[in-house]
């Protein structure tokens, strides 16, 4: 995977990209929602390809590290670039979880829990409706409008 341009998106990409986005996800990717388990769009994708940030279309996970954890969300094992995603700790709900944000443009994915298989033991367990798919060979999404910066297809 080539590299892609991780400056955030300005306040007015922002708020264009923000525009777009329905109520669902709107109270996901902007206030930490969860969707209820089961539901997602993405829980049973066996396409080949590329998970993407919804909101700026960052390449987030590809479908090989997918797995199916048993959850009710659609999980991975790992990013396909770590510096893709960040991790923050999370204490809302009365515990302590570790949240996963796109690594540009901040919005939120899900959660991250150790109890994942091999080879990292951990379980990204992500938000269908946080996400867009890219099918193997199709053109990176760019709503950005970085252009060169996100020229390419998913590999």
């Amino acid at each position: 995977m080539h590299e892609f341009d991780l400056r955030p998106p300005s306040d007015a990409q922002r708020q264009a990209l923000i525009q777009d986005l329905s109520a669902e996800e709107r109270r996901v990717l902007l206030h930490q929602g969860t969707e209820p388990p089961f539901c997602g769009v993405f829980l049973d994708n066996r396409l080949d390809g590329v998970y993407v940030c919804r909101l700026c279309g960052l390449p987030l996970f590809r479908s090989a590290a997918k797995f199916d954890s048993g959850t009710g969300w659609p999980s991975f094992v790992q990013p396909c670039a770590e510096r893709h995603v960040q991790l923050r700790v999370d204490d809302s709900h009365g515990m302590v979880r570790t949240e996963v944000v796109c690594g540009r443009c901040h919005s939120h994915m899900g959660h991250v829990f150790p109890d994942g298989p091999p080879p990292t033991g951990e379980r990204y367990c992500l938000n269908s409706v946080a996400l867009a798919f890219v099918e193997r060979g199709e053109a990176w999404p760019d709503p950005l409008r970085r252009g060169a910066a996100e020229a390419g297809t998913a590999d």
